[in-house]
């Protein structure tokens, strides 16, 4: 992953780190899997769908990532290319398949997924030592997830990388990202320590119970804070968002109402929006009710990544809305 390119440079506005893979979803929704005939091929991965969402309001993007040695892996490389994600960190790993997910849609709050990550899936086969740590550093928005800390080597590469950036490099997002399946020892030591080297937290009320112990979003918004972040965003789905910064400034930001097709890809829109948010400078509110309209857009699409907004259709959301 380092060297190969280092004559470029390296000032990406975002890059993020961890899962990629394969999304197959059926293209009628309200069926189950055994009853499905047909399904839509999607890049997914929650990063990698960070990513394609800042890329498309204007950022310039990259990922840390692997995928398989097989054609699956070669599609998701060409799909971040062509929605202007820098994959030149994206390598493979032989030996190992490229994961595929599969999701049922029962609208509006049921979307069970099935993971097909074994023997091991390539993403959690990134190395300490084969992150470009200087990019790593020189990138104005770091994002990492709780699912790169869930196995060696990934863990490691990923508690480097905040080691490397340390809280003076800018933004640093903790996206708590619990997936029970995909963990074998306890979570909450690693939770930790990416805690004290993240400067914003963003999760569900069930991540922050895992970080914090708590699930009330007031108390985990403090918890978070105490733990060390400047800035806790709770999503609390049709209950809107809650962020708190550590400077006393907080907002409280109600849903925006579509009716959903697929919930799946609205977290991974609202993280895009959000550094995009960030990047900008604005006000928290503004920046909340922003990622929102991106999420809420996106939920009311079939897919994930090829669903991620472009700014003029988020500015029509918040124009319906009463802007931000």
């Amino acid at each position: 992953m380092t060297g190969t390119r280092t004559g470029d440079p390296l000032e990406f506005d975002l890059i993020t780190m961890g899962r990629i893979g394969v999304d197959l979803y059926p293209l009628t929704t309200g069926v189950s899997l055994a009853e499905a005939e047909t399904f839509g091929r999607f890049l997914g991965g929650s990063p990698a769908n960070v990513a394609v969402a800042a890329a498309r309001l204007g950022r310039r993007t990259a990922l840390i990532s692997r995928t398989g040695a097989d054609p699956f892996g070669g599609y998701l490389r060409t799909e971040l290319e062509a929605f202007g994600v820098d994959g030149r960190w994206v390598t493979e790993v032989p030996g190992l398949p490229t994961p595929i997910t599969f999701c049922e849609m029962f609208p509006p709050d049921s979307f069970p997924l099935y993971f097909y990550r074994l023997p091991k899936a390539p993403d959690l086969e990134i190395a300490a030592e084969e992150v470009d740590l200087a990019a790593v550093r020189a990138a104005k928005v770091f994002w990492m997830t709780g699912t790169g800390l869930s196995e060696e080597p990934s863990r490691g590469a990923t508690l480097a990388a905040l080691e490397a950036r340390g809280r003076g490099a800018g933004v640093t997002v903790f996206d708590l990202d619990w997936r029970p399946m995909l963990w074998r020892e306890k979570p909450e030591p690693y939770y930790e320590r990416a805690l004290a080297g993240a400067t914003v937290a963003v999760g569900n009320p069930e991540e922050c119970e895992i970080a914090t112990g708590r699930s009330d979003p007031y108390e985990a918004a403090a918890a978070l804070l105490e733990a060390g972040v400047a800035l806790a965003v709770v999503k609390r789905g049709p209950q809107g968002v809650l962020a708190v910064h550590r400077d006393g400034t907080a907002a409280e930001v109600p849903a925006v109402r579509v009716d959903v097709v697929n919930g799946l890809g609205a977290g991974d829109a609202f993280g895009g929006a959000l550094c995009h948010g960030l990047l900008a400078g604005w006000p928290l509110e503004a920046v909340v009710r922003y990622a929102n309209a991106a999420g809420a857009i996106v939920a009311s699409r079939l897919a994930c990544s090829t669903a991620m907004p472009f700014p003029s259709e988020v500015e029509e959301v918040l124009g319906r809305a009463g802007g931000v």
